[in-house]
């Protein structure tokens, strides 16, 4: 067997192994309804905070929803007063979404409670698996740099 071959062999057993692991730990971190919003909501004010002046149409997309469905969301959000609507000033039919200040705040309390949440559970582990989780988290995080640097 090449090394080529038993690397990917690797991989394949530590993906099939860490694949349900990640699926659960990010279920049970989006679980609850913090600052009262869904995670749904969060999820699409961190969308909507790291592309500012993104449109709705562009959001319906990235979701795979309609653009009315997500139009009603954005609604909502807006409603709530977090997020924005502008007009771009090179397109006045383009319509971006930006978060505001209550938004940016609610983003941070969301992230805060969920951090507080992971660190109860770290602090449970041994101080060996600590530092074996800590010692992934830089690969993991270099797996989803190359991921985006493959889309850009």
């Amino acid at each position: 067997m090449s090394a080529a071959t038993k690397q990917h062999l690797d991989a394949m057993a530590v993906a099939d192994s860490l694949r349900p692991t990640l699926l659960r730990l990010a279920r049970e971190l989006r679980k609850e309804k913090i600052a009262g919003v869904s995670p749904h909501q969060v999820g699409l004010l961190a969308s909507i905070k790291y592309a500012p002046g993104v449109t709705v149409g562009e959001l319906a997309a990235s979701e795979r929803v309609s653009t009315a469905a997500m139009s009603k969301r954005v609604t909502r959000l807006q409603r709530d007063g977090l997020v924005t609507r502008t007009k771009s000033e090179s397109d006045r039919r383009r319509v971006g979404l930006t978060l505001t200040d209550d938004g940016q705040r609610t983003l941070r309390r969301v992230r805060s409670r969920r951090t507080a949440w992971l660190a109860s559970r770290l602090s449970a582990l041994s101080p060996a698996d600590l530092d074996a989780v800590g010692a992934a988290a830089e690969p993991l995080a270099r797996i989803l740099e190359l991921e985006e640097a493959r889309g850009a």
